[in-house]
C-alpha cells in the first residue's frame, strides 16, 4: 500500500477533527472524563497523532501529559502516584504521551527497574485500571507499531534534521539495537494487561498519516452518540467605526521581506 499523500490526508482528517470537537462538547456537557494512552516504539508517531487529536480542542479542556523521568522523591512513591495527579476532572480529556506503561517497556528493557518492581507492575496495572473505570473514567489504550526498517529511516531523518534532532536521546540510540527485546516486552505487557474492561488496540504506523486516521476513527467509534447542540454565536455590528490600535514604538522592527 502506497503512503497516503498530504492533501488527501488533510481532506480525510478534517471531518474527523470536527467529530473530535463534538466529542469534546459531549464530554463537557455530560461531565465525562476521558483518558487516552498513546504508547509505541520510538519514532512510531506518538506526538503526531496526539497533535492531530488535540490540535483544534480547547487546551483548557484537553491536556497532553508527557512526564519526565521520576524525581528522587517520586521514585520513592507508589509507582502510579504521579500519574494519578494527572487524571482528568469532569469534562476533561487527557492524552498521555507515554504513560505508566513505561515500566513494562523502557524500564524493563533498559534495566531501570528491578524484576520485583516489574512483576508488581504487571499485577497492579489491571487492578489500577479497573478502579479508574469503576469510577467512571473512559480509558483508551493504543500501541503504535512500526517495522524496524521504517524505524531506522526515521532515526536517520531525525539525526539529519536540526528541528527534529531533539527527539533523539542516548536511550533511543541504545534502543535501536534492542528491537527484539522491546517486542518481547510488549508481548508480555499485552498478555498481562489486555482485558475486556481495558483492552489494548494496536495500530499500524508504518504510514503515519494513515495510522493517525485509523486511530482517531477507532477512538470516535468506541464512544456513544456524541451529538450536543452547538451554540450559534451571532456577531452584532460594531457601534461606530472600527478603531486603530494605539501604541508607542519603543524600537521599530524591520519589515519581514516577503518574496
Amino acid at each position: 500500500m502506497k503512503p497516503l499523500k498530504k492533501k488527501p490526508y488533510q481532506e480525510l482528517l478534517k471531518p474527523l477533527q470536527l467529530e473530535l470537537a463534538a466529542m469534546a462538547r459531549w464530554a463537557s456537557h455530560h461531565g465525562k472524563r476521558i483518558v487516552i494512552l498513546v504508547e509505541g516504539r520510538d519514532t512510531a508517531g506518538k506526538g503526531g497523532v496526539i497533535n492531530a487529536i488535540a490540535e483544534h480542542l480547547n487546551p483548557r479542556q484537553c491536556r497532553v501529559v508527557a512526564l519526565p523521568k521520576p524525581s528522587e522523591r517520586e521514585s520513592t512513591q507508589w509507582y502510579f502516584q504521579r500519574y494519578v495527579a494527572q487524571l482528568p476532572a469532569a469534562g476533561e480529556i487527557v492524552l498521555f504521551d507515554r504513560s505508566w506503561y513505561n515500566r513494562a517497556g523502557v524500564e524493563k528493557v533498559m534495566g531501570y527497574c528491578s524484576e520485583s518492581e516489574y512483576d508488581r507492575f504487571l499485577q497492579q496495572a489491571p487492578v489500577f485500571e479497573q478502579l479508574l473505570i469503576d469510577d467512571g473514567i473512559l480509558l483508551f489504550k493504543y500501541w503504535l507499531a512500526v517495522d524496524q526498517a521504517q524505524q531506522e529511516e526515521r532515526f536517520a531523518e531525525r539525526a539529519q534534521e536540526p528541528l527534529k534532532s531533539w527527539k533523539l536521546s542516548p536511550i533511543d540510540l541504545q534502543a535501536r539495537q534492542m528491537y527484539a527485546d522491546y517486542t518481547d516486552a510488549r508481548e508480555a505487557m499485552l498478555k498481562a494487561t489486555h482485558s475486556h474492561f481495558a483492552p489494548w488496540t494496536l495500530v499500524d504506523f508504518n504510514d503515519q498519516r494513515r495510522g493517525r486516521l485509523t486511530l482517531i476513527r477507532d477512538l470516535l467509534d468506541r464512544l456513544p452518540d456524541m451529538q450536543v447542540p452547538l451554540d450559534v454565536l451571532t456577531l452584532k455590528p460594531l457601534k461606530g467605526k472600527p478603531r486603530k490600535e494605539k501604541y508607542t514604538v519603543v524600537k521599530p522592527l524591520p519589515e519581514f521581506p516577503i518574496p
